[in-house]
């Protein structure tokens, strides 16, 4: 039995010319994307503003249900990770993160990971395919649910859970709009941050895309030699192209970078490390967000002592390279960066 589409993965204008065809007025439209994603209605039934008998049509129509949380756990510092069974019962994990001033949900963008990066448990159990633009919809549903829970809005939307977002341009940004609009989850742009490994072409398309998005580049080496250790797809998008593609990006959006940087012993947190960075971001704004090593079994990396971390910011910020070392969160439930894993392992555990 071929599944019913789900309503998910319609855009509001897409909604309102189904409406239109099935002789319903536009507005009814508008009011079932408030149900669906400002009133956290998980069925049509819950509508009650709608007539039964469209009610009903909906339902024979589509599908809308929430995701079925297979394993739910709470860090001790309030970090919250999901593992959600989709429809053909792959598997993903998001995770809400509560801190003083935000309160952020990291949605996956595929089940699986396809790049393999040598210190992410993301790619270590193989890529399956990409996630549905109602399937990434459905997460962010499930992380918005669980912060009003604690009396938290959530305020910000992180691509960083697994798989590649650029990977997945189409769905990603579908849902984009959708969380981005009024009539939907209505975060501003500015408060939704896309992450990359570095896949120039996508990079170049995302600067036509007229949204004030943040971008954040998955850089976590410092010239071609550290990233093909680190990251197998630089050798097919090397380092320099990468950041002339980062150019590109901020002469086109007038946007600055985050470049996200994994500090592991004698690997990356070295003075050479911030010589070559130093030499690569001259004349580009940006900043850099410092990633301590989160522990993963199958690598044998160290994490640098505190010292050490601090001094390779202090270096990077004398050379007017503007550093933050990122705090851990979750790292005890294995949801911190580099720590969501593929499906396969997770039930193995």
């Amino acid at each position: 039995m071929t599944p019913k589409p789900d309503i998910r993965d319609l855009s509001l204008d897409e909604l309102t010319r189904h409406m239109i065809s099935a002789g319903e007025k536009p507005y009814r439209a508008v009011q079932v994307f408030e149900w669906i994603y400002q009133k956290g209605a998980w069925s049509f039934e819950a509508m009650r503003n709608l007539p039964g008998e469209l009610r009903e049509c909906l339902k024979k129509d589509f599908d809308l249900k929430p995701n079925t949380v297979v394993r739910k756990v709470v860090s001790e510092d309030k970090t919250t990770k999901f593992l959600l069974d989709l429809f053909d019962h792959e598997k993903v994990e998001s995770v809400l993160i509560p801190t003083a001033t935000r309160t952020t949900g990291c949605i996956s963008t595929q089940a699986g990971c396809k790049f393999g990066c040598k210190f992410c448990a993301s790619g270590l159990g193989g890529w399956k395919r990409n996630l549905t633009c109602a399937e990434i919809l459905a997460q962010v549903l499930h992380v918005q649910e669980e912060s009003l829970n604690h009396k938290r809005p959530l305020s910000n939307i992180v691509f960083m859970g697994t798989g590649e977002p650029l990977d997945n341009f189409d769905n990603l940004f579908k849902a984009i709009r959708t969380i981005n609009s009024d009539k939907g989850i209505g975060i501003g742009a500015r408060h939704i941050t896309i992450s990359t490994v570095g896949l120039v072409p996508k990079i170049k398309e995302l600067a036509k895309q007229n949204l004030q998005i943040e971008l954040a580049i998955s850089l976590h080496g410092y010239d071609n030699e550290s990233r093909n250790l680190l990251i197998p797809v630089n050798r097919k998008y090397p380092f320099d192209d990468l950041i002339a593609a980062c150019r590109e990006y901020f002469k086109a959006t007038k946007r600055q970078i985050t470049f996200e940087y994994i500090l592991i012993k004698d690997v990356t947190c070295t003075e050479k490390a911030v010589q070559s960075l130093k030499k690569a971001f001259k004349g580009i704004i940006c900043k850099m967000n410092l990633i301590p090593y989160n522990p993963v079994e199958e690598f044998g990396h160290k994490t640098p002592s505190g010292k050490e971390m601090t001094d390779f910011r202090d270096r990077l910020e004398e050379c007017g390279i503007h550093a933050t070392i990122r705090t851990p969160r979750g790292r005890d439930v294995g949801a911190a960066c580099g720590q969501l894993r593929h499906a396969s392992q997770l039930l193995a555990k």
